[in-house]
């Protein structure tokens, strides 16, 4: 459930550009008035949405507008208070997912579903055994279909042996096989390199040119246009407008979601002194399974006011990094230097303690209590800290008023700090969980993919708040799937290859094409592609940072 800003939806700081474009043809999805209300929040409000027939339509807006609840309605999640759903012109009432597919609606979500010990065949057929069966008759149906939208899956390919990409079109060819007509998919470029978002792109239109219809929910808004034929943008839960791709551009999109320009996490300005925070010497860390080594001697060095990142197809050791650099997991060999302390053997609570912040990948298993209140997830991972105790004492009264301190500063969103962590948007949980991390004045701070799934809004704020720390000397270890991202925030990036730090680039001379090359191994080495970078970047270290949520974004 997203917690939406009942206030008036036209309001905007830009005047809204004149590109509304209404639908010309037959409807696949005709959504009109829909209402859904929970408790003190209007999810949706008098929205509408229409798709037509055999076309890519894109669905934007900010965290928390409403696109989430508007597509679990769409795909039978949820019932809408008001309002009507139309499947090709037939008026349709789901209460189930179940239902939705019957119609010929499926949908892929953001994170996948899919068993790993199984194969693509295995995944596919679980839960439909009565379509096909089981056996060959399943086998011939999923080639079938694999050839015809050019998914290039194999159905006895174990789906642990899949990259990202990959597993994705598994997740499509299972929407597929269950005969949808109409796909919704959720954000389904986020953990994808330039490569893979190619080849998605090229399986879509294979897809619309056989007369299937896509819903493609994204933040990546040069993405949207590169893809969709139309645009519905979303704001504070009802529809804002529809236009026509070819008609619009990013800018106008960023005014139309939120009243303003498109950010960029692009800064001019160098903070990189020459005082090492982290150091990583020959960091190793075996299979225990009796496989490759998970990292295998990994050296790496940030200093005060520089920002590191990290570039790699997801799985090729950039989670087993975090977890050995914060002693989730224990180093079989090398060391972990924090300041002048090797670290390598100490607890996560130690680490964290000696000045450590931690940004996880997945801010709902391992960042949040979503049923806990705002003020009680504040405390989280820092119970024996000021202000959610002295000494042994929890202080829930001083925690509650840095709660509300953390709400005003970092902008979040919500109406009270009493409501649960899961009632806000994506944006808003991450806007909450680094203003937690900042306060406690982290020397390094350990930030994976601290702006995935989030709007332009929050991903612009997060940036500015990163920036700001910077200039105040923070070291920051940045992991991210997005290259420009890294491209426009990173002093240095370095490129994770099974396990292997395989590539060093300057940000100011690599294109994220290179980037993508290398990070699957199809690229040169660094030397071959990036301009050197040299050992130490020297420049004064700034302490008079701008205020939370100002921009100094300007081009390199």
């Amino acid at each position: 459930m997203c917690v939406i800003d009942t206030t008036d939806p036209t309001t905007t700081s830009a005047a809204a550009p004149d590109v509304s474009a209404p639908p010309q043809g037959p409807l696949a999805v005709d959504l009109q008035g829909i209402t859904k209300r929970f408790p003190g929040v209007v999810a949706n409000s008098d929205l509408y949405l229409q798709v037509e027939r055999g076309t890519i339509h894109a669905i934007v807006g900010e965290n928390g507008a409403g696109k989430s609840t508007l597509m679990k309605i769409l795909y039978g999640v949820q019932k809408p208070d008001e309002g009507t759903i139309r499947i090709n012109g037939d008026e349709v009432s789901f209460s189930s997912p179940k239902d939705a597919i019957k119609a010929g609606v499926g949908m892929v979500f953001q994170h996948f579903m899919l068993a790993d010990n199984l194969t693509v065949l295995e995944n596919v057929v679980l839960g439909a055994e009565k379509l096909h069966g089981i056996g060959a008759k399943a086998r011939a149906e999923i080639t079938r279909i694999s050839q015809a939208y050019g998914l290039g899956v194999h159905p006895d390919v174990l789906v642990a042996d899949l990259g990202v990409g990959a597993r994705q079109r598994v997740e499509i060819l299972k929407v597929l096989y269950r005969g949808a007509k109409i796909l919704i998919l959720d954000e389904p470029t986020a953990v994808l390199v330039p490569q893979e978002v190619d080849e998605l792109f090229a399986n879509l239109a294979e897809m619309k040119a056989e007369g299937l219809t896509v819903l493609f929910i994204s933040h990546k808004l040069d993405e949207v246009r590169g893809v969709a034929d139309d645009i519905t943008v979303i704001r504070r839960g009802t529809t804002i407008d529809r236009v026509k791709s070819a008609s619009v551009t990013s800018k106008q999109l960023a005014e139309l979601m939120v009243g303003s320009q498109l950010p960029t996490p692009e800064t001019q300005e160098s903070t990189v002194t020459d005082r090492v925070v982290m150091r990583l010497d020959g960091l190793t860390l075996a299979d225990r399974a009796g496989g490759p080594a998970l990292l295998s001697n990994i050296d790496l060095v940030i200093r005060a006011g520089e920002v590191v990142g990290i570039a790699g197809v997801e799985g090729n050791g950039q989670a087993e990094l975090v977890e050995t650099i914060l002693g989730m997991r224990r180093a079989d060999s090398g060391h972990v230097v924090i300041g002048d302390d090797d670290v390598t053997t100490w607890p996560t609570k130690q680490i964290r303690d000696s000045g450590v912040g931690y940004i996880p990948e997945d801010r709902h298993r391992h960042a949040l209590l979503l049923g806990s209140p705002l003020w009680e997830n504040r405390m989280l991972g820092h119970q024996r800290q000021a202000p959610a105790s002295k000494g042994w004492r929890l202080t829930p009264g001083a925690a509650k008023e840095d709660t509300q301190r953390i709400v005003s500063e970092y902008d979040v969103r919500t109406p009270s700090i009493d409501v649960t962590a899961g009632s806000l948007s994506g944006g808003n949980q991450q806007k909450l969980i680094f203003g937690r991390e900042m306060s406690h004045a982290p020397r390094v701070l350990v930030a994976a993919h601290p702006t995935r799934g989030v709007d332009v809004g929050a991903q612009a704020a997060i940036w500015d708040h990163i920036k700001d720390a910077r200039r105040e000397g923070l070291a920051v270890l940045l992991i991210s799937a997005d290259l420009d991202e890294l491209i426009g925030l990173s002093d240095t990036i370095r490129v994770i290859l099974r396990g292997r730090l395989s590539g060093e680039f300057d940000p100011h001379h690599v294109t994220a094409e290179q980037l993508g090359a290398a990070m699957t191994g199809a690229g040169s080495d660094a030397s071959d592609s990036s301009a050197p970078i040299p050992t130490t970047s020297k420049t004064e270290n700034t302490t008079g940072a701008t205020a939370a949520g100002t921009s100094e974004d300007t081009v390199r």
